[in-house]
């Protein structure tokens, strides 16, 4: 959030009518990837391969954004598989287009993975480098970059220019191509696309060029550019899924209304927010088309004497009525009268009052925070506002108790502002990432979220722990704990599903299943080995539950028949057949004693598939009749 200072960012008109500019937030992300041709041949096939990591997760994350490619000072431009694309589009020197802006297909990624594979040979014959230095007109390539994003035919709400190099400055200082290409930053400004070096050294010095240019391109002061981590950079847009669990963006856009006559613009997003798995759809088996749904609202009146339908009509979803009854009558409620009830407020955030930081509790479990931050776009001077807001209460320690409504027709609740600054950027540290200047939106909980339980019941000698036991398992705990990753530590459940995915549709296999790098079982065992002792003797040795008595097998591994309860010997006599009919004790033989009674007794052999319901009927009509 370093473009946030009011005395660098924001211009204020001397003006007393206020000015509000309107902006659509819809469209869609599109990023051009430039690949410098000075790239020698380990590090061009290096990021050729972080292009195709980026084009494989981008199908994964959001097919509907744009990736084009275009290399860089280049000795010849050879046309693109897509020859009509460039009917519109003028094409530089030293430049070629290898793959226009599209929303990314099975056949464009295989395309692409055809040319990786003899891109060592065939590079340096259809592309070539530049004569006689191997640098061609930046300026020239920034103009062709901002002419493929105007004519993509898409509308775009977040376009970035990725130039993939490892040249420090493109020409020399004290060129007059040096000046022109500084000055071609006004018009990424003027477009608000966004520019973005990816160094694939190391080591990379943006101060001849870079950093001036950067910050030209940004309109921001050139003692506000951080230098940023090149292997951090790499990672991130080699992977559109570390982006889309951990970088997010804008959720929305509201009005902070701070009192009478007083607004602010601002925009929020969440920290973390749950992975959607894709929807599942019904296809045909004959052609795998897929199944398209509709729903009809039918209303019937059906006579009350006769059960007959009388009158039936199609009504839309917006139609439809809701009905209850109180007392005799009959309440019909539409959708409309209920959509009115649910936009008493429109959305947005007022400020009710100030409180102390120490009335919030440290932990606030009824729903994840989300971080808000100034919004030029909409109301001019919402920056220098904001930022005076979040200064005195990060001065003073206060919080600001709230009423947000994010949306229309939800329901409204109450929040605190927690004032947070920027963490400074961890080479290894990704949480650094999401944290910025601004005020940390934590939702106040209700009654409904807070659990009543019995104290007394809970409160027992019984689940009291000694102070030496917690200090235990305190231990336990840092023992075990492993600092989260985003880029190692995935879904493992939607790993699988985009493995399988990925190899059924471009018969792509994946390194891992998002299990390989969990904390080992084993290991975490070897940690605490050395704590056992303590435990057995703090809360005594366990004792094992007695296990059940497995069921018997034979050899082939089924299970073993039933052992009869009543001896054959004692069958063969009729008297003692005659009293178990009479006891109705039956049930106690076997199927094989009920057919041997049969046949020894009353001489009738039923087959081999009867029940042993339809033996004992069999037995106790034959003892009537006789």
């Amino acid at each position: 959030m370093s473009t946030w200072d009011p005395e660098r960012d924001v211009e204020l008109t001397d003006s007393e009518d206020e000015i509000a500019m309107k902006r659509d937030f819809h469209g869609r992300e599109a990023i051009l990837f430039v690949v410098d041709a000075n790239l020698e041949t380990e590090r061009f096939m290096d990021a050729l391969r972080l292009i195709r990591g980026a084009f494989i997760s981008g199908m994964l994350v959001n097919g509907k954004d744009l990736m084009g490619l275009v290399f860089a000072n280049t000795k010849h431009s050879p046309p693109p598989q897509e020859v009509q694309c460039l009917e519109n589009i003028t094409v530089s020197a030293n430049c070629a287009i290898f793959l226009p802006l599209r929303q990314l297909t099975k056949a464009i990624v295989e395309h692409f993975m055809d040319f990786m594979q003899n891109a060592e040979e065939l590079f340096p014959k259809e592309y070539g480098l530049a004569e006689p230095d191997g640098r061609g007109s930046f300026a020239q390539m920034i103009r062709l970059c901002i002419e493929m994003l105007v004519k993509c035919g898409k509308k775009l709400n977040n376009a970035k220019i990725v130039y993939i190099t490892d040249v420090e400055e493109p020409h020399p200082p004290s060129s007059p191509e040096f000046q022109t290409a500084l000055q071609k930053a006004s018009d990424l400004e003027g477009k608000e696309f966004e520019f973005q070096v990816i160094p694939m050294i190391d080591d990379f010095d943006y101060e001849p060029f870079y950093k001036e240019f950067i910050t030209l391109s940004r309109a921001i002061e050139i003692d506000a550019f951080r230098v940023p981590d090149a292997q951090l950079q790499r990672e991130i847009l080699e992977d559109r899924k570390l982006r889309q669990d951990f970088l997010r963006r804008c959720l929305g856009h509201f009005t902070l209304s701070l009192g009478p006559n007083l607004d602010i613009s601002v925009q929020y997003y969440n920290y973390f927010q749950r992975r959607a798995y894709p929807q599942k759809v019904h296809i045909m088996r004959r052609d795998n088309s897929v199944v398209r749904k509709r729903r009809q609202i039918m209303v019937r009146q059906q006579d009350g004497e006769t059960q007959e339908i009388t009158h039936e009509y199609q009504i839309k979803m917006t139609g439809g009525w809701y009905e209850c009854k109180i007392g005799e009558e009959t309440l019909r409620v539409t959708t409309e009268q209920l959509n009115r009830v649910r936009n008493l407020h429109p959305p947005g955030m007022m400020l009710l009052g100030f409180k102390h930081r120490s009335t919030l509790p440290t932990n606030s479990y009824s729903k994840p925070c989300s971080f808000m931050y100034p919004d030029d776009q909409k109301i001019i001077g919402s920056k220098r506002l904001f930022r005076a807001l979040w200064q005195r209460c990060l001065e003073r320690e206060k919080i600001a108790v709230c009423l947000f409504m994010c949306k229309r027709k939800s329901v409204p609740r109450y929040v605190a502002l927690v004032p947070v600054e920027a963490a400074q950027p961890d080479d290894k540290n990704y949480r650094s990432l999401l944290s910025g200047d601004g005020f940390k939106i934590v939702y106040l909980p209700e009654a409904k979220h807070i659990r009543h339980i019995d104290m007394c019941d809970w409160n027992s000698t019984a689940n009291t722990a000694t102070d030496e036991g917690v200090d235990f398992f305190q231990k336990v705990i840092r023992k075990l704990s492993v600092d989260y990753q985003p880029n190692l530590i995935n879904d493992p459940n939607l790993e699988v599903l985009q493995s399988n995915l990925l190899a059924l549709a471009l018969d792509f296999k994946t390194e891992d299943d998002g299990l390989s790098q969990l904390p080992d079982p084993a290991m975490q065992n070897k940690r605490i080995e050395k704590l056992l002792p303590t435990y057995e003797t703090l809360f005594m040795p366990e004792v094992e539950p007695a296990k059940k008595r497995a069921a018997k097998s034979n050899a082939d591994e089924a299970s073993a028949p039933k052992v009869a309860k009543i001896e054959q010997e004692q069958l063969c006599s009729y008297d003692f057949v005659e009293l178990l009919i009479k006891d109705k004790r039956l049930v106690a033989c076997t199927a094989q004693q009920l057919r041997y009674i049969l046949d020894e007794h009353f001489g009738v052999k039923l087959p081999k598939t009867a029940t042993k319901a339809v033996l004992m009927d069999r037995i106790n009509a034959l003892s009537v009749d006789c």
